[in-house]
This record gives C-alpha cells, structure tokens and sequence, in this order.
C-alpha cells in the first residue's frame, strides 16, 4: 500500500494532459506523505478540469479529532463502496491524484 508518493510533472504538461483551466503553481515534490497538501485534478460546477490542493487522508463523518485524517489513507478497491468510512467519499466526492511515483 503507497504511503508516500512524488509528482514530477511540469505544470504546463499537467495543464495539456488535463485541459485544466489555467496552468497551475505546482513544483516537483518527492516525498509526500499522508496528512500534507496535494495537488489533484478535480471538476468544477461548469464540467472544466481545475487543480486544486487538498490536504492527504480522509476524515469520516463520525470522527471526533481531524487526526484519524492521515490513518485514513488506503482503502481495498473491492470493498471502498460498501464500507462506511469511504462509501460516501468514493460516490460523491472524486478527484484524481497526479504523481510520478509511489514508496
């Protein structure tokens, strides 16, 4: 399971793979772990693709401290609509995560 991943992806090759709105602010980043900031690829109300920065880990509804955020970072691909923490994230809330690399 990834627990670190990096992006080395110039901004203007992001912004013509992605047709992204405008050519975003995103330098190479070779270590990124779960709890920091990310770059991702997500639609806007319109339909267009825009990148936006998010912070790695997911908080679950019923979570009373943002910590369990970056426990929350892998889930089974087979089981992610059926369990609890992650069926409504994975419905209603997608964006994609560039990266050039996982460790």
């Amino acid at each position: 399971m990834c627990e670190r991943f990096t992006i080395q992806i110039s901004p203007e090759l992001l912004a013509e793979i992605f047709s992204l709105i405008e050519v975003p602010i995103c330098p190479a980043r070779f270590n990124i772990a779960p709890s920091q900031q990310v770059a991702v690829i997500r639609k806007t109300a319109g339909g267009q693709n825009r990148l936006d920065f998010l912070t790695w880990g997911l908080i679950p509804p019923w979570a009373k401290e943002n910590s369990i955020g970056s426990k929350m970072i892998n889930a089974r691909c087979e089981t992610v609509a059926e369990k609890p923490a992650f069926r409504n994230a994975i419905r209603y809330r997608r964006c994609l995560i560039p990266a050039s690399g996982v460790f």
